[in-house]
């Protein structure tokens, strides 16, 4: 909790010429009281691309403080144009009005600052080298941008700003992380497992696309096999006819041959002689 906190900031002197000091109300509240004084502190930006540039216009101390709300004026000197770049000038920029306790900034105030030539003709053709006492300033108070930062006050400690350690907790945080990592771990592998079951498929398909191939080359072989072999016994088998009609005919031959002999040899014999019968004489 803040023991000090900003209530509210006047512009008082805007819009205003460059070189004309800059003025800012403040109001804040003080809820207890304090050891040391408050710094209040004002920062010009010199340049958007460093901060080499940047020029601290005025730092006061307030104090002691009192319980309760308090207000005051804030003045400033403004910013050296030497040591701000010459491109940079006339341009939008930021001052930044901080306040501080015992070296901590607890509050960071910005502003934008629109810096251009007082005049049209100027405006519309600014001269080469830049003419600082024609260039007026417009803080755009109606748009702060606020910044509050925790600090430690006299009745804090650092312990009672930052907790202790909890090493239960980080234990647990760590455990649950672990946990985390091996479902991903787990997860990871089933993934991995699905896409080898995936390919295992695959290469299975595959093979029985080709032992399909495979059975249709055998077909194929087998009928041409088939087919020869039919060539093959139906060769033999006219082989054989031939063979047959060729005994057929030999066997007729020597049937002939036999017939011839048969009747060459009963040419040959004596004729048989007739019986004759003759009566039984008696004695």
């Amino acid at each position: 909790m803040s023991i000090v906190s900003l209530l509210g900031i006047k512009v008082l002197n805007n819009p205003a010429k460059f070189t004309d000091p800059y003025e800012f109300e403040i109001t804040f509240e003080c809820l207890e009281s304090l050891k040391n004084d408050l710094e209040w502190k004002l920062t010009y930006v010199g340049s958007s691309r460093s901060n080499e540039h940047d020029q601290e216009l005025d730092s006061i101390l307030v104090g002691p403080v009192p319980v309760g709300v308090n207000k005051f004026v804030f003045s400033a000197d403004p910013p050296s144009a030497e040591l701000i770049p010459a491109s940079e000038l006339v341009s939008v920029t930021v001052i930044l009005l901080s306040c501080s306790y015992d070296g901590r900034e607890f509050v960071r105030v910005g502003y934008y600052v629109n810096n251009e030539y007082d005049s049209e003709e100027l405006r519309e053709n600014p001269p080469a080298k830049v003419e600082v006492d024609h260039i007026v300033r417009n803080i755009l108070a109606e748009k702060p941008r606020v910044t509050r930062f925790n600090i430690v006050w006299d009745n804090e400690n650092e312990a009672d700003l930052y907790p202790p350690e909890q090493p239960d907790v980080d234990e647990e945080e760590e455990e649950e992380e672990e946990e985390e990592e091996d479902e991903e771990q787990d997860e990871e592998q089933d993934g991995d497992g699905d896409d080898d079951e995936a390919e295992d498929q695959e290469d299975e398909e595959e093979d029985d696309q080709g032992g399909e191939d495979d059975d249709d080359a055998n077909e194929i072989d087998l009928e041409d096999a088939t087919d020869g072999e039919d060539i093959e016994e139906s060769e033999e088998e006219e082989e054989e006819e031939e063979a047959v009609g060729d005994v057929d005919v030999d066997s007729n031959a020597i049937k002939r041959r036999k017939l011839d002999k048969e009747e060459a040899h009963n040419d040959d014999l004596p004729p048989t002689p007739q019986d004759t019968t003759s009566p039984i004489k008696k004695i």
